[in-house]
């Protein structure tokens, strides 16, 4: 069920036992409290606690002309305003060959090839920004990390507040950690199976179209060498 900024609002506040409300316009503490939270980035923070696949976004990147770096890469990259977070940095539209040579400073990558392939977390409406988009998993985390926030103004039992925050007398998180792992664990589950990329040594061994030798992996059964 497609969420919005009201319901994420409500069930912060049903999770610290206070009233719901009814608008976004109301006069009351636990609005005024949540919009603190809102406004200073708390759905920002949210997306940076891990690589959503919901609002994972690739990018064809090329330099910025006005930009020439005195010394090291020649390339300045400007990071997409809607970044928030790196998920890979490569050579090739495919996402298959990491770009392991290059700097990340604030606001800019810097690299000595031209174009360079970025995939990111973004907040943009279309991507993490897009709140009818959230899985019911990350929406859950969301609100329990809002609660998390305001539940020491609103709540007068203790034991909410533990419930909240944590950590349990078992030594596991509280509802902020478990809803957390709980929306990474799914979001892990919606994607396809992925390989790590092979390395210069696997690519030379499988010779030219892959295969080559008699076992087919580009080496030789009578050495250890190949």
């Amino acid at each position: 069920m497609a969420t919005d900024r009201l319901k994420i609002y409500n069930g912060a506040l049903r999770l610290c036992r206070a009233r719901a409300i009814a608008s976004l316009t109301v006069n009351e503490e636990g609005r005024r409290l949540l919009d603190n939270v809102w406004n200073d980035g708390g759905v920002r923070y949210c997306l940076e606690r891990g690589q959503w696949k919901f609002a994972m976004r690739a990018a064809m990147l090329t330099p910025d002309p006005a930009v020439t770096p005195s010394f090291g890469y020649p390339n300045a990259y400007p990071k997409p305003t809607d970044w928030v977070d790196t998920s890979a940095v490569c050579q090739d539209e495919f996402f298959n060959t990491p770009l392991n040579q290059y700097a990340d400073e604030v606001g800019y990558w810097f690299a000595s090839i031209n174009p360079i392939y970025v995939k990111y977390v973004s907040d943009d409406p279309l991507y993490g920004g897009n709140l009818a988009a959230w899985p019911v998993s990350f929406t859950e985390y969301v609100k329990a990390y809002f609660a998390s926030q305001i539940v020491g103004k609103l709540a007068q039992d203790d034991s909410v507040i533990a419930a909240i925050l944590g950590p349990k007398r078992d030594g596991t998180g509280g509802l902020v950690q478990s809803t957390l792992v709980t929306a990474k664990n799914r979001d892990a589950m919606a994607g396809p199976a992925t390989f790590p990329a092979q390395g210069s040594w696997t690519r030379a061994r499988m010779g030219r179209g892959g295969r080559r030798g008699p076992l087919g992996d580009g080496g030789s059964p009578g050495s250890l060498i190949g």
